[in-house]
């Protein structure tokens, strides 16, 4: 991404939740603020026809991380967080849609992408949240720890961090420095998407990371970091978490649908993470 543009992933990931609002499958994930948000880059309805299945794959895989993630989020607040960090936000709205109202959030992105939201968010005639901050951070100049501290962040208070689609687009030294400090402060929590490299995927999995892949490497934005999941967990444990839920493809749709999980691996994971002690 160039320093004066936003991220054009972003304004993708930010088109499939606003076309998700018009899908039979619009219960999984609401969000009243996601066209308007994007002003005259909305999508239509009409646009549902054109959809491929890799379209498919990876609308519903935004709207079940999003919706994962907030329901977590909402168990966190009850049991006493009341500091909400989104990392990478792009032009995510949950500072818009948020309804704990002594609950404060950090939004934390690049600063050309940060400046491009709130020009939307104006534009859209919407008033920024109060109880939201936006954190400006060049992740390669600046310390999240240090920006998010002269935020107004309580550093030895525990967070819930929202930290979607933005993973594989880091390297793992940069994945676990923030990872590591996550883990500094007990009671802290971070859910995240990754995925899997093609080796361990089923062919439909080989075929759709094959497919996004050259979409955003084509744009200057390259998937660069995958796991294997058990290495994975091994490596959040040393890193402090001692409560790790990882969900595959096959356990998203389960817990959607209510049936039997299945043994496909298409290589996509949301994950949640928490020092609770």
């Amino acid at each position: 991404m160039e320093d004066a543009s936003p991220s054009r992933t972003a304004l993708r990931v930010a088109r499939l939740r606003a076309l998700h609002q018009f899908s039979p499958q619009a219960a999984l994930f609401r969000d009243p603020y996601a066209s308007a948000i994007l002003g005259d880059a909305a999508p239509s309805a009409p646009e549902l026809e054109q959809e491929d299945e890799h379209g498919r794959r990876m609308r519903l895989f935004v709207a079940a991380r999003a919706r994962f993630a907030e329901d977590w989020l909402s168990l966190a607040v009850r049991r006493g967080v009341r500091q909400i960090v989104v990392l990478g936000a792009g032009l995510d709205t949950f500072s818009l849609r948020n309804p704990y109202p002594d609950v404060r959030v950090f939004e934390v992105d690049h600063p050309a992408t940060q400046a491009w939201k709130r020009q939307r968010i104006a534009e859209a005639g919407l008033a920024e949240p109060t109880d939201a901050t936006f954190v400006p951070v060049n992740f390669e100049r600046q310390s999240l720890p240090g920006e998010l501290a002269a935020a107004g962040l309580k550093p030895n208070e525990p967070s819930f961090f929202i930290w979607l689609g933005v993973v594989p687009y880091l390297t793992h030294e940069a994945i676990f420095a923030t990872l590591g400090y996550i883990a500094s402060v007990a009671g802290s929590e971070v859910v995240f998407d990754y995925s899997e490299p093609a080796e361990n995927r089923d062919a439909a999995g080989r075929a759709t990371l094959a497919f996004y892949a050259a979409r955003v490497a084509a744009i200057g934005e390259p998937w660069i970091s995958f796991f294997v999941p058990d290495e994975l967990a091994k490596s959040l444990a040393e890193a402090g978490f001692d409560d790790i839920e990882d969900l595959d493809s096959g356990d998203i749709a389960a817990r959607f649908t209510r049936s039997p999980g299945n043994k496909s691996n298409s290589g996509g994971h949301i994950l949640r993470a928490r020092r609770s002690v």
